[in-house]
């Protein structure tokens, strides 16, 4: 398997893929600010699989320009120039100035700090290397079809006339404001789309997902070619620990102030909401409020409510409450009040929130599981309520972090608290065989980082997490692999993935692992190497739920969240993370002992 994995080349895509990734990582180490175009070439012969029209200047890859709009801020349409670092004090030296005053901007799709300055200049603070992997490319790709459908629009003078005519362009070519009198948009919008050949589904996803700035963006479209910068500054291994360190200080001060430090831990990699929803009761206590809500609102612009009120008849109707409470929160913004209402009864249940701070872009929570109340426990946790409440145990969740940086995370973590009981990887991933909200369920990985393959005995499985799922599918005994960006995949390196029986693809496994392993080794992890964990000194489960279908392309792909189908999965697996807690706790309470320290990895030659 190792073989085939790393030494097959010819044919596979990987060539093209690791040609564009060493295109961009040696260009960056210039001093100075690089133009986007000379990484278009290696992007395009990439050939990647949530880009396939690159190199088409005929062809809008409309799925490719949504993904990256999802994954960039809203300012980068006014953006020409991009600073990437790990620490202030970088942002600092390079500028002259520190970015206080700089705005906190955020992407729809991706979580990260980022600074805009208000006017050309966006600062982009990196976590792990996984967050050039993941940036780059969706620069790239954002630039590349902005400036096809630039070059389309100006290729055609009677368009171009009808925008000048709307007051969208003027005749010097800038941009300018929607004339109020222009009222045949209907006509001028079908005129452009039939003009850009886009399909009208896809152009539908485009009006969507540009709102009520859709003009504006068409005509800063029309108006000029996008020729962005980028500059890397630091990008050193030490710098990228010190991020981490910065993350951790507040979740250990939080720890020691509540004298939790130790305390049995079971670590948690899911989202910031879950858990908390499924034992603080604060949702499931309002729910008069959320029914009347789902009843009485009108239907969004996305259809949420009207697909909530629908799913009421066949999903679990606390999964339906936990989706419309963030559908209110949207359309009613917490005022000081209700945040401190909520902060409240949650503290008083043994629950603290430590948000993102200046490290990573990684919000963490606190739960002392003996605080818990019953009565707000989710009901398919009371038949373990007993366990669990009488546990010394603490979960630590940290919203799942990106790449290489969920590694630095868990050994830092490792390396401060002696007590893990269990480690839970819960995150999205796409599917090669399943469907967008399937639970996939792996004890096989291959990381893409280190080029290991990892085995081992997964906590969790089918029957778990199936009696806890209305729709969708279980799949366990699945291999998954970690790979470097969505964007560095293409057709033929997946089919070399699904060729050797690897279904699952997503991007945090395997650092994990290299964690684990470290954690339970007296060596660095290895690279290329297939390691077999038998036994381990605390319990291990990873799981996934389905995002995307990439041999499909399907529109799930950056066009929208992933809305209901992957609330259920969420909870479902989130359940049975809980339910294993509880296991475990049961297990521990009887024996009186900590499961066995054995040899916890083999290297498999």
């Amino acid at each position: 398997m190792r073989r085939d994995m790393r030494e097959q080349r010819t044919g596979d895509g990987r060539d093209a893929v690791t040609l564009y990734r060493r295109t961009y990582t040696t260009i960056l180490r210039s001093s100075g600010d690089i133009p986007v175009r000379a990484l278009t070439a290696a992007h395009c012969e990439m050939r990647s699989s949530l880009h396939p029209h690159a190199a088409d200047p005929s062809t809008i890859d409309t799925g490719a320009l949504l993904y990256a709009m999802h994954r960039l801020p809203d300012c980068i349409d006014t953006v020409s120039r991009i600073l990437l670092a790990q620490l202030p004090a970088q942002f600092a030296a390079a500028l002259g100035h520190s970015l206080d005053g700089w705005a906190k901007v955020q992407a729809p799709a991706r979580r990260r700090l980022w600074n805009y300055d208000g006017a050309h200049t966006l600062a982009v603070h990196l976590t792990s290397p996984s967050d050039l992997d993941d940036v780059i490319p969706t620069l790239v790709a954002y630039q590349i079809e902005w400036n096809k459908l630039h070059q389309r629009i100006a290729l055609a003078p009677d368009l171009r006339e009808r925008l000048i005519t709307a007051g969208l362009l003027t005749r010097d070519g800038a941009s300018g404001p929607l004339a109020s009198h222009h009222l045949d948009l209907g006509h001028l919008a079908e005129a452009l789309r039939s003009h850009l050949r886009i399909p009208s589904d896809e152009w539908a996803r485009l009006v969507v997902a540009w709102g009520s700035r859709f003009w504006s963006r068409l005509a800063a479209v029309a108006s000029r070619e996008r020729n962005m910068t980028v500059r890397l500054i630091g990008g050193t291994h030490v710098a990228y620990a010190k991020v981490v360190d910065h993350w951790w200080r507040p979740v250990l001060r939080q720890l020691e102030r509540r004298r939790l430090l130790g305390r049995p831990l079971y670590f948690v990699s899911s989202n910031p909401h879950g858990l908390v929803n499924l034992c603080s009761g604060y949702v499931r206590r309002r729910a008069d409020r959320l029914w009347e809500f789902l009843a009485r609102a009108p239907e969004d612009a996305e259809g949420e409510i009207a697909t909530l009120r629908h799913a009421t008849s066949w999903a679990n109707r606390d999964n339906v409450l936990y989706y419309a409470n963030r559908l209110w929160s949207k359309l009613h913004p917490w005022d000081s009040e209700e945040r401190a209402r909520r902060t409240a009864e949650e503290e008083a249940r043994g629950i603290w929130h430590i948000p993102a701070g200046d490290g990573a872009d990684v919000a963490a929570q606190i739960i002392e599981l003996r605080r818990l109340r019953p009565d707000d426990l989710d009901p398919r946790l009371q038949e373990v309520a007993p366990a669990l409440l009488a546990s010394p145990a603490v979960i630590l969740n940290i919203d799942y972090p990106l790449g290489l940086a969920a590694y630095r995370i868990l050994r830092t973590v490792a390396e401060s608290v002696d007590t893990l009981r269990g480690i839970y990887i819960v995150g999205k991933a796409a599917t090669l065989n399943g469907a967008v909200g399937d639970v996939l369920i792996s004890n096989v990985v291959y990381d893409e980082h280190s080029q290991n393959r990892y085995s081992f005995p997964n906590a969790l499985s089918y029957q778990d997490v199936a009696p806890f799922m209305a729709r969708g599918s279980v799949l366990d005994h699945q291999q998954a692999v970690t790979v470097r960006s969505p964007f560095l995949q293409n057709p033929e390196y997946l089919d070399l993935f699904y060729r050797e029986h690897y279904t699952v693809v997503e991007m945090e496994a395997g650092p994990y692992l290299s964690a684990i392993y470290e954690a339970t080794q007296p060596t660095r992890h290895p690279i290329g190497d297939t390691i077999h964990f038998r036994t381990l000194p605390f319990d291990l489960g990873l799981i996934h739920y389905a995002s995307d279908t990439p041999y499909t392309r399907a529109w799930t792909l950056g066009g929208r969240s992933l809305s209901f189908a992957g609330i259920d999965a969420t909870y479902a697996s989130l359940v049975a993370v809980l339910r294993r807690i509880a296991q475990v706790e049961t297990a521990t309470a009887r024996t009186g002992r900590r499961r066995p320290h054995r040899p916890a990895a083999v290297k498999v030659a």
